[in-house]
């Protein structure tokens, strides 16, 4: 069977939670001696040549793309409207939600480019770098592999930051919901408890075992998020009650709760490889904008109506802010439990990355036997850690979205598209080179600003 022939293999096959979920290579990387020949498309179709044994639908591509975009960073919405103020958070979300969703677009585009030039029938994020660099202007073309590793390398650190976050998430409303017990134990003794559990979800190798409990986790959520709007649409006080635009050094910290919740381009590639009709992904009213206009719609309702009813006493996670009766505390440890269920699916994907290369290095048996194990533990440790450092829900929320979210979301698909299609396809008068390069700087911009005002509040500096 030639590697072109080989099934695809798409793991997991249910999303996660603003994840990038890698395919499996299908190819090896062509050889960079042979870029300066002129690419040959022939009528290659890359959707044609994709051998899938479960194909999804556009139903289910749909509900996955939903379920991988709604998860802790919807939760965190209210805050991200406390620091952006009521109108501008509604114009700044809606305005993230059309750059983020034309940044998948792109990436989806620059991989069916890439796809045809190659003869290749389905590329992952870090195929798809290496290959416009591979294949682009001559003297970028020896840092291919590098920036393959650049773009891992952001992978890692994101889905780390999730992990992270999943940890606190957990902790605090665990804390939360223990008040009513009268048990007032602080949230560095929840973190300490989770640990064991947490690490035993982490040490799970088959994702055949691990999906069901995504699936448990995902109606959780939804019933989580019902009984939110329950809430929050009861005894609104009028809009003038809240802040219409916050102060300007707030509006970093909500670029980086914005992107963090609407970082889900890392799953794009994966879902739309593994469609059945693949062409159906795309367009005005393709699978994508459809999904991305309901993930967009829900981010501003909660957001909007969570901080006007709120107002600047609102959390890092609305579940918070919720009344202490029963159906609220409920609410708090059904949330809790999706979100801790979710942390295994979640740290697949740094680790399905980082072992690999780990696995490389190894020459011994009794490496290679307790290798992975010793791995998963120490990376299972980064995230607790990190969330004991850092006990601040918001504040690292904010981080993770400013530092590695803003670089996966909005810096690398510009340049990809730029490199892809230098020196004359980008469109008359070059309007494809111009609108690039505005969302590179606007991605760094918030890439820069946001990271700093992330670690100034964490560190609470004045």
């Amino acid at each position: 069977m030639s590697d072109e022939k080989r099934p695809l293999l798409i793991c997991p096959n249910t999303p996660l939670d603003n994840s990038d979920v890698q395919t499996v290579e299908l190819v090896t990387s062509p050889d960079l001696s042979l870029k300066d020949e002129k690419p040959k498309k022939c009528g290659y179709n890359p959707a044609s040549e994709r051998y899938l044994e479960h194909p999804t639908s556009n139903l289910d591509t749909l509900i996955h793309l939903l379920k991988g975009n709604i998860g802790t960073g919807i939760l965190a919405m209210p805050d991200a409207f406390k620091n952006a103020g009521l109108l501008l958070g509604v114009i700044g979300t809606l305005f993230m939600g059309a750059i983020c969703t034309h940044c998948m677009h792109i990436l989806v585009s620059c991989s069916h480019e890439l796809c045809v030039r190659n003869q290749r029938p389905a590329m992952s994020f870090a195929d798809v770098v290496e290959d416009a660099f591979a294949m682009g202007p001559i003297p970028l073309r020896p840092f291919a592999k590098k920036i393959r590793n650049i773009v891992n390398v952001f992978l890692v650190i994101t889905q780390l930051g999730f992990c992270c976050v999943y940890f606190l998430f957990v902790a605090t409303n665990l804390q939360d919901t223990m008040h009513i017990f009268h048990i007032n134990l602080g949230v560095h003794s929840y973190l300490a408890l989770l640990f064991p559990p947490m690490l035993a979800l982490g040490m799970v190798k088959n994702l055949k075992y691990l999906t069901p409990v995504s699936l448990i986790a995902a109606i959780m959520t939804a019933w989580g998020l019902v009984v939110t709007f329950y809430y929050i649409l009861q005894d609104l006080p009028h809009t003038s009650t809240v802040k219409a635009f916050a102060a300007w050094h707030q509006l970093p910290l909500y670029f980086g709760t914005a992107i963090y919740a609407f970082e889900g381009i890392g799953m794009v590639l994966p879902l739309e490889n593994n469609m059945k009709t693949p062409e159906d992904f795309g367009g005005w009213t393709g699978v994508l904008n459809t999904g991305m206009v309901i993930v967009a719609a829900l981010y501003t309702a909660i957001g909007f109506f969570g901080y006007l009813r709120y107002g600047e006493k609102v959390y890092g996670s609305i579940t918070l802010n919720l009344p202490s009766d029963l159906l609220a505390q409920s609410v708090r440890a059904v949330m809790a439990a999706a979100i801790f269920l979710s942390y295994g699916l979640q740290f697949y994907v740094p680790m399905n990355i980082v072992w690999p290369y780990i696995k490389s290095k190894l020459t011994s048996d009794k490496a290679l036997a307790y290798g992975e194990a010793i791995t998963r533990f120490i990376l299972i440790s980064i995230t607790f850690i990190a969330a004991a450092l850092i006990p601040n829900l918001s504040s690292i929320i904010s981080l993770v979205g400013a530092f590695s979210s803003s670089a996966l979301a909005l810096i690398f698909p510009p340049i990809i598209e730029i490199i892809t299609f230098w020196p004359d396809r980008f469109g008359k008068k070059d309007w494809m080179l111009w609108k690039d390069i505005v969302l590179i700087i606007f991605g760094i911009t918030g890439f820069a600003f946001g990271t700093y005002a992330s670690i100034k509040n964490i560190l609470n500096l004045p």
